[in-house]
């Protein structure tokens, strides 16, 4: 997979995410934003709302991709 040089630090951001997937009864629903302000800070990401949104679009895949192989 390539990323982009200038997705690199949201793509960081989104891999601190990792151990932040909430889950539920029908498994992983999506990931725990509340420290995404410190991890955004923590890795140099400068425009925080177009960062928001590239982890959602990987959150997506990533979700669809989980439920599939289940």
């Amino acid at each position: 997979m390539e990323v982009w040089p200038c997705v690199w630090p949201t793509f960081q951001v989104f891999r601190s995410l990792a151990t932040q997937w909430r889950t539920g009864m029908s498994g992983v629903t999506g990931l725990d934003y509340n420290c995404l302000p410190w991890l955004m800070k923590l890795h140099g990401v400068e425009d925080e709302a177009t960062a928001l949104l590239d982890i959602r679009i990987m959150e997506s895949v990533a979700l669809t991709l989980i439920h599939h192989n289940q």
